[in-house]
């Protein structure tokens, strides 16, 4: 698929269909994008589960953080990635290791690798890169 734009159904269809979301590099930090976006996306309903290892056992907004994916104890929908591009590789290797693929992974801002989200598109899961959900919702959704 070719990242550089998305086709606006595409983007909603996954926002609408998405229940649970890992929310990777999760601050507790209100001042962090990541915080914010996290709030958003609680207060439009959908169950977030932070992952952060510095944070795993806390909680960020009244949710359980985990250290990694694999600590996740129910199947995610989407891995919303805020995390620097270098290590989009290493999160669909993460991915493709759990016993439930996640439909969906996104990349924040910035975030794009395009040899990574091949292989996740080779292995079925679709991907979003350079984009927020909290921008694209209000845009396609709400």
């Amino acid at each position: 698929m070719n990242h550089d734009r998305y086709d606006n159904d595409y983007i909603a269809d996954i926002l609408r269909s998405t229940k649970t979301i890992a929310l990777l590099g999760a601050s507790p930090n209100p001042d962090r994008p990541s915080n914010g976006v996290m709030r958003f996306l609680l207060s439009k309903g959908y169950e977030v589960v932070p992952v952060n290892p510095g944070q795993a056992g806390k909680e960020i907004l009244g949710q359980k953080v985990y250290a990694r994916l694999a600590d996740i104890p129910q199947p995610v929908d989407m891995i919303d990635v805020f995390r620097a591009a270098e290590y989009l590789d290493g999160i669909v290797d993460e991915a493709l290791a759990l016993p439930q693929k996640p439909k969906v992974i996104w990349g924040q801002l910035s975030v794009r690798d395009d040899k990574a989200a091949a292989r996740a598109e080779a292995a079925g899961i679709q991907v979003v890169m350079n984009r927020c959900p909290a921008i694209e919702y209000p845009r396609l959704v709400a």
